[in-house]
């Protein structure tokens, strides 16, 4: 397990979440707040979040929409733990489980309303982080379709799964739904006005019948280059990245 002198303690939301993480291994970012933005859950749904890590995605959630049951998997246990530890600090209940997704501990093998994810997305094989926990956190073990298969089995009729992967990834997300998963919309996020879109977010609905939807791309930062160490973010990432935004209307 980590010990204090392994952790950062990091603000998100503006300093509205506090979570620990590990000062060497996978750090959470821009990515899980934007996913938590991007869930339609309302107060009284029940939430789970595959590949949790440390918890930032299923807190930011919890922190915009109180009253949700949450549940996390993580396949690490040194942060599953971390996301405990989170999750008490930020007073947000999150029940979290260790295991794989391919072998979903019998705890979670129940029907949720919502299920969210970040799957890792850099291919394997490269020049792989010297750091363990960053490297299976980030690389791609388990294919992408499992996550999608994984996320549709947990869903109740009618429920919504929410992932953000890198845009290389989409083909595989889209053809693992099948049938089993319509009403589909996809949101690229764009670092920059003008720039090719590095990751999407995928929303989509099981038994959905809707027609595809692919949406404006969502701007990140202003400007066309970055310009110096300062922030940057456009009007509507810095209400979503600091103030606890939703990103719902962009969906409907």
């Amino acid at each position: 397990m980590f010990g204090a002198d392994d952790l950062s303690d990091d603000k998100f939301l503006c300093g509205r979440l506090r979570l620990l993480q590990p000062l060497k291994g996978y750090r959470a970012a821009t990515d899980p707040v934007l996913l938590a933005a991007a869930c339609p859950a309302r107060s009284g749904d029940s939430v789970l979040d595959l590949g949790c890590g440390a918890g930032a995605a299923a807190l930011c959630l919890g922190h915009r929409v109180p009253g949700l049951a949450l549940s996390g998997l993580e396949l690490q246990p040194d942060y599953a733990d971390l996301a405990r530890r989170n999750a008490d600090r930020n007073g947000i209940p999150l029940e979290v489980h260790e295991g794989d997704l391919a072998r979903m501990p019998r705890a979670l093998r129940r029907d949720f309303d919502h299920v969210i994810a970040n799957p890792p997305y850099y291919a394997p094989g490269g020049s792989p982080s010297p750091v363990p926990g960053r490297a299976r956190a980030m690389q791609v073990g388990t294919p992408l379709s499992d996550w999608v298969s994984a996320a549709a089995r947990r869903l109740r009729p009618g429920g919504w799964m929410t992932l953000i992967c890198a845009t290389e990834g989409l083909p595989e997300i889209l053809s693992a739904m099948g049938t089993r998963l319509g009403s589909t919309a996809v949101l690229p996020l764009a670092p920059r006005e003008g720039r090719p879109a590095l990751r999407v977010l995928v929303q989509a609905r099981k038994g959905g019948r809707a027609p595809f939807r692919l949406l404006a791309p969502f701007v990140i930062h202003r400007g066309a280059v970055h310009d110096g160490d300062r922030e940057s973010y456009t009007p509507a990432a810095n209400a979503v990245l600091r103030d606890g935004a939703d990103l719902l209307a962009l969906f409907r």
